[in-house]
């Protein structure tokens, strides 16, 4: 199951990583949101030990969203070094996140 990443926890999840972190900007009343989970907690599973996958409530941390202009749910980040390297926005196949996961890693 993908990491719930909060405000409090993002520097130390995601910024101090040294993985490539996937986020899932999400929120519990986003019909795209709750259709792409069981894609996100495969590749959790997956990536296990690869890739730090995590998820982000949108309406339960407020700064991560804004920090990053999330507009649009869901919108899929991928961070490496502390850096924004690659996105994905809305619903999309597997296929794509591990394209993108491959790719950074």
């Amino acid at each position: 199951m993908a990491h719930t990443i909060t405000d409090a926890s993002f520097e130390q999840d995601v910024l101090k990583s040294d993985k490539l972190v996937m986020i899932d900007f999400w929120a519990t009343w986003c019909g795209p949101c709750v259709a792409l989970a069981p894609t996100i907690d495969a590749l959790s599973k997956e990536y296990d030990g690869k890739v730090v996958i995590g998820k982000v409530d949108v309406d339960a941390n407020p700064d991560i969203s804004v920090k990053y202009g999330i507009r649009n749910i869901p919108t899929v980040l991928f961070i490496k070094n502390g850096e924004v390297v690659d996105k994905v926005m809305g619903n999309a196949p597997k296929g794509a996140f591990e394209e993108k996961l491959n790719k950074h890693m």
